[in-house]
């Protein structure tokens, strides 16, 4: 096989190859990037940075608004779940019923405001106090307040929103769900573990749910790739007994975040 090489001197990986050469920066190691990619980078750059001045108020204030929310709460749990869990199924049935419970300990139940567990928690809540927290996310054709909740605010920003979600509540409920739910846990378990978060009792419900992930958890991140440690483990509990989730509750020590 012949090579056409017009130039002897040039690099064997083309003309713009060098611009992909390992460079030693204070022991570590960086790769370049060809000025073609930076160029897209920074247009990418200067469009994020013109949507954060354009919406940058609305985003604070949406996350001011939900502070302000809380802050008539002071003890709160907050409780995460599936928006497609039907009334009379097991998960739903039991998010109303210890919602109902923790309200009656003088804990407010706070909701992402749907349908489903959301739904489920915020009519526990109600019927057992009279009350319900909400913070419903606006879709172009989705998901609309449930109608328990009986203190709520809208929000644009999933970001915001999950931020104030997060914000100084005593306790975490994770119920059954899907992505959402998932991203929600392991953001949270993830900033307590890290210390970005105060140590906060996170108690997944479901056993027939959570036990399958936990076992991945486990034996694949925690035995077979050793990305987390076993202390990690107990960052959560697993549990569907109702008195022991009110136990947790009631002992956990007040956030006094807001």
């Amino acid at each position: 096989m012949k090579c056409d090489i017009k130039n002897k001197n040039q690099h064997p990986l083309g003309e713009h190859a060098k611009v992909y050469e390992v460079q030693e920066v204070f022991d570590k190691k960086r790769i370049s990037k060809p000025e073609s990619e930076l160029e897209d980078l920074h247009r990418l750059d200067k469009k994020m940075e013109e949507m954060l001045c354009n919406r940058s108020k609305d985003f604070a204030e949406e996350l001011l608004a939900g502070f302000k929310a809380i802050r008539q709460y002071p003890k709160s749990v907050t409780v995460f779940g599936s928006a497609r869990t039907e009334p009379d199924t097991e998960h739903y049935d039991r998010a109303r019923s210890v919602s109902g419970k923790i309200c009656k300990e003088g804990f407010a139940i706070i909701t992402g405001g749907g349908p489903g567990i959301m739904e489920a928690a915020n009519r526990g809540s109600k019927e057992a106090c009279g009350y319900s927290v909400g913070f419903n996310i606006l879709l172009p054709n989705e998901q609309v307040i449930n109608p328990y909740v009986t203190h709520g605010i809208d929000f644009e920003f999933f970001s915001s929103r999950k931020m104030a979600l997060f914000f100084s509540a005593e306790a975490y409920l994770y119920f059954p769900g899907g992505f959402g739910t998932l991203d929600e846990f392991f953001q949270l378990v993830t900033l307590i573990q890290t210390k970005k978060a105060p140590t906060t009792p996170i108690i997944l419900v479901g056993k027939d749910f959570w036990e399958p992930i936990n076992e991945t958890i486990k034996f694949t991140l925690r035995d077979k790739f050793k990305t987390i440690s076993h202390a990690d483990m107990n960052l959560y509990k697993i549990t569907d007994d109702e008195d022991e989730i009110l136990d947790i509750i009631r002992n956990a020590p007040l956030r006094g975040s807001y």
